[in-house]
């Protein structure tokens, strides 16, 4: 008979398990000018998460410049598109590229935010078998308000800046309009391309100082990813950083930030993409 040590362990384990069915985070990825390193983050971000074990399901839901399949190196054959107008299902359009589920959005978002209810309704119970422990959804930059609203269709929004002065007025204005139209909303914030870890830390307490004293805004800070070569590197060779270069400065830091978010205590239950594409037709409507 197993020791009160191996049973103790066992029910650890399925604890875990269990945490890790229920957990379903569908996070949105934005900044507030483009050029920032958004989409490069995502990517990346979807693959620290997978080494440490959570299943990661990335949709490019850039309406105007979507280039997630560019950073992972691979020509998506069908989106979201194909799925709206019936002639293909969610299972068909999910692509796999290094370990990462990924579905092509474009302009199938809002065509799926436009169709009839009952139909909207077929195409939520078959997401279902999207069952990721992580959605994330790389959205377009600014405060136009498809952007807006893809991001407040999400239950967190992860926002990415650099220490220029420009991008961060533009995400500070990201922040304001986030947070005027849904108080609630979870805001993380990532400084890319600083020039050492200080500076990343300072940037963002600024940016969370104005937050919190002009806003009333909450700003979690996940970490700075340094300015790095291996990245440019590794975006002329369409391969992710985090495979091309793993142990660069830059990658190190997008796994301490990964870990940052997976292990943040957020106040939203999860409820995946099911939830993400019944808020979407809410705030498209």
């Amino acid at each position: 008979m197993p020791d009160q040590a191996e049973r103790l362990r066992e029910l650890v384990k399925e604890w875990g398990r269990r945490q890790k069915q229920r957990l379903s985070r569908t996070i949105a990825v934005t900044s507030g000018k483009g050029g920032v390193g958004k989409t490069n983050f995502t990517v990346n971000l979807g693959l620290a998460l997978k080494e440490q074990g959570w299943t990661v399901t990335v949709f490019d839901a850039d309406l105007g410049l979507a280039n997630v399949d560019v950073v992972l190196g691979f020509t998506p054959s069908y989106t979201l598109a194909h799925v709206a107008r019936r002639e293909k299902t969610f299972a068909e359009v999910v692509c796999t590229a290094h370990d990462l589920q990924v579905v092509a959005g474009g302009s199938g978002i809002e065509e799926l935010a436009e169709l009839p209810e009952g139909e909207l309704t077929r195409l939520v119970q078959e997401a279902t078998h999207l069952a990721s422990d992580f959605f994330l959804i790389d959205t377009g930059a600014g405060i136009a308000r498809p952007v807006i609203n893809l991001a407040l269709a999400a239950q967190e929004v992860v926002v990415v800046t650099t220490p220029e002065p420009t991008a961060l007025t533009d995400a500070y204005a990201l922040i304001k309009v986030l947070h005027r139209r849904n108080p609630e909303v979870v805001l993380h914030l990532v400084v890319n391309r600083a020039q050492s870890l200080a500076e990343g830390e300072q940037v963002a307490a600024n940016l969370r100082r104005v937050a919190a004293e002009f806003l009333d805004a909450r700003l979690n800070y996940l970490g700075a990813i340094p300015e790095d070569g291996a990245v440019r590197a590794a975006v002329a060779r369409q391969e992710p950083l985090l495979t091309f270069r793993p142990e660069a400065p830059a990658a190190r830091q997008l796994r301490r930030i990964a870990a940052n978010l997976s292990g943040e205590t957020v106040s939203v239950a999860g409820d995946g993409v099911r939830g993400f594409l019944g808020r979407l037709r809410l705030f498209f409507r």
